[in-house]
């Protein structure tokens, strides 16, 4: 396909949605009479008539509604790609969509976005806090943060900080009151508070024993969809939390919790910023990746 055709089915999709060739043509940043062009040349290429011209309106005729069903979600594409790489030198601004986990927020992103949405301040932030493993891109976030061992090979990931370590923790009134665990399997027999919702729920607890891999599935009385609050409960003597060890450094030198099953605990290499190849372009994910690596780790 040469360019010519390719503007003739861009101009032909902006003129059946808008129907008006100027709107299209300030789209395509281009004049009215060049759009009719385009058009007309593109007609002549297929032998058929696809807009049908009045004084008061446009509109596809059933030849042109026939071709562009089936042209439009590739033309779509290319429209939105040619908006990303023409604003690749402008202001960032928009809505930037971040997916991250519970813990993640309180612990290590709310000073970066703070001073991140002062730095540019027209660029919102919208960050939905949620643990499960899902298909994010799909729900139209445009980067999510999680540990390195579940994310799909074909993602860019730009590690933030790490390695981090998974422990069991409860505290000192419920351990003197129910034991301390000495393997993991003796989980079992602990009230154990677990987090997410739905078929979400992570039950599975991961440990390490002798350089092997070891999964509990865990019971107890408390679920949760929220990693604060179950962390909150843990507290307050309810049960055993599985959680990364950072999240809770500060309750384990005060004596809230303490870690138990220590041996077993296992390592990940950390946490990731993560996001499709394509979305490098967006100005707004572009700044905000470069905020992130220029903001010190305490």
């Amino acid at each position: 396909m040469d360019r010519n055709q390719l503007d003739g089915l861009l101009a032909l999709k902006l003129v059946a949605e808008k129907r008006n060739f100027t709107a299209a043509a300030k789209e395509l940043g281009v004049s009215p009479p060049a759009i009719s062009k385009m058009i007309k040349q593109l007609e002549q290429r297929l032998g058929t008539t696809l807009l049908t011209r009045t004084a008061r309106s446009t509109s596809p005729t059933e030849a042109g509604e026939a071709f562009l069903s089936q042209a439009a979600p590739a033309l779509e594409h290319i429209l939105t790609a040619m908006k990303e790489v023409g604003s690749l030198g402008g202001k960032p601004t928009g809505k930037l969509r971040l997916n991250v986990p519970t813990m993640i927020y309180p612990n290590y992103l709310k000073k970066i976005i703070a001073s991140f949405t002062k730095k540019y301040p027209d660029v919102s932030v919208e960050v939905c806090l949620e643990n499960a493993a899902t298909d994010i891109f799909a729900r139209g976030f445009d980067a999510g943060i999680r540990v390195s061992d579940i994310l799909a090979k074909d993602l860019v990931a730009i590690k933030l900080f790490g390695p981090i370590r998974f422990v069991v923790v409860g505290s000192p009134k419920y351990l003197d009151k129910m034991g301390r665990p000495k393997h993991p399997k003796e989980l079992l027999s602990h009230n154990c508070i677990r987090v997410g919702v739905g078929e979400r729920i992570y039950g599975n607890w991961e440990f390490e024993s002798r350089g092997k891999a070891l999964r509990v599935e865990v019971k107890g009385s408390l679920i949760m969809n929220d990693s604060i609050l179950a962390l909150d409960a843990a507290i307050d003597g309810t049960g055993l939390l599985y959680i990364t060890e950072d999240a809770v450094s500060d309750k384990l030198n005060s004596g809230k919790l303490e870690v138990v099953l220590n041996q077993f605990a296992p390592t990940s290499s950390g946490y990731y910023l993560y996001f499709p190849q394509r979305s490098q372009v967006h100005p707004k994910l572009r700044v905000f990746i470069e905020h992130l690596k220029s903001f010190p780790i305490e």
